[in-house]
């Protein structure tokens, strides 16, 4: 691979300007390490931490590398040989595989949350954590809600008598700390009268312990909800396994069962017809249940609103169009679109952690195009994103909202009552 047509696109690429930041270099640095040519794993392992996971360098490959397989695959590679942290090893492996457990820990957080938070009056709704500056610095966060999706709906079983029931798959983030996201969910199923099944006890998808090389804790918490999904049954009454998360629905349709090359036939069953059945919300929405949006226009005083691409839904699940499209029923919103929409937040899972330099510089561009568009709100229909772009709003203090896509959709069920 010698074209280089990744280092176009690569967000951390077009911070450093390092070739082995970019996918070319770093494929170069693995094959390298297969050889055993390079003697020094931890440098190698260093390099691949600095790539998001975006899939932007894949997405735009003329020659379709498989740039994704192949870090996954390297990270695991050189997890297993370098061994993960134990704070790593504790979350991944006990605390995520703990369903209850995790719950715990989060409506414990909540309650004390006030003791290291300090709220900032912003639109953004963020804390900061002086107490957690060594850690945290001066990061913005969300904070967290008195209640958990589960906790506020139960347990939902569907309803067969409807046209289409659906499970639906919160994900950590809709269903502990932007509960809004699943409320949106919920009331638009509901609306357009799809059955709803959602148990209380899915476990996180896996994707923080994949991106980290951590294969056992990602097979771990992959068992726990095939256990979930089975018995649930897919065979019967189940059309689609929806999410807001695109994170998850990628791992959901993707990753588990392209790594579970190890697992009994029955569990590898089960994974085929979860992913054929995952499918993001927007997508349901717009293809399965093919909402009308041709007939809505905005009012003369509609707030201006720009939306964020997450890689995720647009690189890796072809979701673009549809949330633009979806957007346009709500008549009190106009879109105006941001410079480079579909260029990567800065995020990436943990990389906004194991790399803050990196992921603020990222960040801060984005930050800039959103204030460029003069916008009042910036949507995006990733969680994750949502937790970035707030941060770097909140830092530099600009009074523009955050939202959820399908939040701008759910607000249209309840307008004018």
């Amino acid at each position: 691979m010698r074209c280089g047509n990744c280092q176009a696109v690569c967000p951390v690429f077009s911070q450093t300007c390092r070739e082995a930041d970019v996918a070319r270099g770093k494929i170069v640095l693995l094959q390298n390490l297969a050889y055993e040519l390079i003697k020094d794993p931890k440098a190698v392992e260093e390099r691949l931490t600095r790539c998001l996971l975006c899939g932007a360098c894949e997405h735009n490959c003329s020659t379709g590398v498989k740039t994704l397989e192949i870090f996954v695959e390297g990270r695991i590679a050189l997890t297993q040989y370098l061994k993960l942290s134990p704070i790593k090893k504790f979350i991944f492996q006990s605390l995520l595989t703990h369903p209850k457990l995790f719950k715990n820990a989060i409506r414990t957080g909540s309650l004390f949350q006030g003791l290291i938070l300090r709220r900032q009056k912003n639109k953004q709704n963020t804390a900061t954590a002086p107490l957690l500056k060594p850690f945290l610095g001066a990061r913005h966060i969300p904070t967290l809600p008195k209640k958990q999706l589960s906790e506020k709906y139960g347990v939902l079983v569907g309803d067969k008598s409807k046209k289409y029931n659906v499970i639906f798959y919160p994900g950590c983030m809709s269903d502990k700390v932007y509960t809004q996201i699943g409320d949106a969910v919920l009331s638009l199923l509901f609306h357009y009268d799809v059955g709803v099944i959602m148990p209380d006890d899915f476990s996180c998808c896996g994707l923080p312990a994949l991106a980290s090389g951590d294969k056992n804790g990602f097979d771990a918490l992959v068992k726990n909800n095939i256990g979930v999904f089975e018995r649930i049954g897919l065979d019967h009454g189940v059309d689609y396994v929806v999410s807001a998360c695109p994170s998850c629905t990628e791992t959901l349709h993707k990753w588990w069962l392209q790594l579970s090359g190890n697992y009994s036939l029955k569990e590898r069953d089960v994974l085929q017809k979860i992913s054929a059945k995952a499918i993001d919300m927007h997508d349901f929405l717009y293809n399965v249940l093919k909402i009308d949006t041709s007939k809505t226009t905005p009012k003369e005083n509609a707030a201006v609103i720009t939306y964020h691409e997450s890689c995720h839904l647009k690189k890796s699940l072809g979701i673009s169009k549809e949330v633009r499209e979806l957007l346009k029923l709500n008549e009190n919103y106009v879109l105006k679109e941001m410079a480079e929409a579909d260029k990567c937040c800065g995020c990436g899972g943990s990389f906004t952690l194991t790399q803050p330099e990196l992921s603020l510089k990222i960040g801060t561009r984005k930050w800039k195009n959103i204030v460029d568009s003069g916008a009042e709100e910036v949507v995006t229909a990733c969680p994750a994103c949502m937790m970035q772009i707030a941060d770097m709003l909140g830092r530099n203090q600009t009074d523009i909202k955050v939202r959820h896509s399908l939040e701008i959709l759910a607000e249209t069920l309840t307008a004018g009552k």
